[in-house]
C-alpha cells in the first residue's frame, strides 16, 4: 500500500447566484449544509455538500463588492474554479512545492472555510488549474 500525503477534499464551483446554484445541485442529488459560510478575507460566501466519505461540492459565490472571485467570474463566469487537496502539513507541503518552483499565492498559510488552515498554488505553476492546499483544523 502506498502511502498517500493528499486526498482529495473539494471541488469548488464558482457561481453568481448561490441560491440558483444550490437549486441546480440540489436537483442532481447533492445535499448540502443548511447555512452558508462567509469567508470575508477571500470576499467570498460558500457552501458544501458532501460527495462520499472525504471528498465534497463547494459552491462559492461573491460576498463584498470586491475580490478575486468577482475577477474570475468577470472573466471565465461561473464554471469550475479550483480544486482543493487535504494534506497532513500544509507549511511542509508549501515549502516543498515552492523548493520545486511553484508559485502560491499566499507567502503564509490563511485561514479559510471550515476552520482549515490553506493556501493556493497559482495556475501558471499548474498548466492553468488553480489549486488549494488545506490542512483540517487540529483538535
Amino acid at each position: 500500500m502506498t502511502k498517500v500525503d493528499a486526498i482529495l477534499d473539494h471541488i469548488a464551483i464558482a457561481v453568481d447566484d448561490l441560491k440558483a446554484a444550490k437549486e441546480i445541485y440540489q436537483d442532481m442529488g447533492a445535499t448540502f449544509s443548511r447555512t452558508s459560510e462567509i469567508v470575508a478575507s477571500e470576499g467570498v460566501e460558500t457552501l458544501f455538500a458532501p460527495l462520499d466519505k472525504q471528498a465534497h461540492l463547494e459552491l462559492l459565490g461573491p460576498h463584498g463588492e470586491s475580490g478575486p472571485l468577482h475577477k474570475f467570474l468577470e472573466k471565465n463566469g461561473p464554471g469550475i474554479h479550483h480544486l482543493c487537496f487535504r494534506v497532513p502539513n500544509i507549511e511542509k507541503k508549501c515549502a516543498e512545492l515552492r523548493s520545486k518552483g511553484y508559485q502560491l499565492i499566499y507567502d503564509i498559510p490563511r485561514a479559510g472555510a471550515r476552520g482549515v488552515t490553506m493556501n493556493f498554488v497559482h495556475p501558471k505553476s499548474t498548466r492553468g488549474v488553480l489549486i488549494e492546499l488545506v490542512q483540517e483544523a487540529k483538535q
